[in-house]
């Protein structure tokens, strides 16, 4: 009790001024955006590519202004092809049009192809990793036929389907479903035993334990797959397409060259490669979402 006493005599009494102190709560962070962080960010990813370009195109125009010089240099390329760099989607007739078309033409073709070859590549490559049958089966079928050039299927293709158009998504196709089926093939064979376990304790059956246990465990090798299946399915359109001809970008490359026009494929050529890569981080993208993160950059 006299502890009592004496703690309750140094305890000061509660006025209605610092109860209210007592009560107030802290105001609530400021969670707005910091832009000396988004600048600094923005600095370390856009700042070193540029540089890196600017220090190209100077020793580039450097290399190509001598005389005797059999490529243009970028002074050259961009006053003669002033139009496709500025306009890419004019339309002045059925091949007179700008490279935004032509790129987005051959994109439909990658589309058809791509789409078929992941949805196959999927399939079989999680039949490959679920059963050792099929592995030592197809495995080693699919090992060869991988290393098969794409345009060595385009003969064939042409003479199956007697169409440019097909013909050119088939290559697509064959192109790219290999990398999906080794990838999903690899991630299948690595999902944990305590998943299947799981799945066995649970009585799915295989649509469930496919869709459930199968896809969300393999999927940051899928994706790893399908990234490498896009690149090469973009590979694949523009070689198809300088042979098969139409208004894709591979053709206008191959017509461009027939033409001697150097800046119109130099800047076709940034274009491909652009458009690459914005197929490459579209893909890398949704795989990190459905992965939430686990998927290999």
């Amino acid at each position: 009790m006299p502890a009592l006493a004496r703690t309750a005599k140094i305890a000061p009494a509660l006025t209605p001024q610092t109860s209210a102190r007592v009560v107030t709560l802290p105001g609530r962070p400021a969670s707005g955006l910091k832009p000396k962080q988004i600048a600094r960010t923005v600095a370390r990813n856009v700042v070193p590519p540029l540089i890196v370009l600017a220090v190209i195109l100077v020793v580039w125009q450097v290399l190509c202004s001598e005389a005797g010089a059999t490529l243009p240099p970028p002074s050259q390329v961009w006053q003669e092809s002033y139009d496709l760099i500025a306009y890419p989607f004019f339309n002045y007739g059925s091949q007179d049009i700008g490279l935004g078309w032509r790129v987005l033409i051959s994109l439909q073709r990658v589309a058809y192809g791509f789409g078929l070859a992941a949805v196959a590549g999927v399939l079989l490559g999680a039949l490959i990793g679920q059963s050792i049958w099929a592995m030592r089966g197809l495995d080693p079928i699919f090992q060869i036929l991988r290393t098969v050039p794409p345009l060595a299927w385009l003969p064939l293709s042409l003479a199956a389907f007697q169409d440019s158009n097909p013909s050119a998504i088939f290559v697509i196709f064959i192109t790219s479903i290999w990398p999906v089926i080794i990838n999903t093939a690899v991630g299948v064979r690595n999902i944990p035993q305590d998943y299947r376990n799981v799945a066995k304790v649970l009585c799915l059956n295989q649509f469930e334990f496919f869709f459930k246990i199968m896809l969300p465990s393999a999927a940051p090798y899928i994706f790893t797959g399908l990234r490498i299946g896009i690149g090469l399915s973009w590979l694949a359109i523009v070689a198809a397409e300088m042979l098969t001809g139409g208004v894709g970008i591979g053709f206008f490359i191959w017509d461009a060259w027939n033409s001697s026009r150097l800046p119109d494929i130099i800047v076709a050529l940034a274009y491909i490669g652009v458009v690459g890569f914005i197929l490459d981080k579209l893909v890398s993208a949704v795989g990190t979402i459905v992965t939430r993160g686990t998927s290999a950059n």
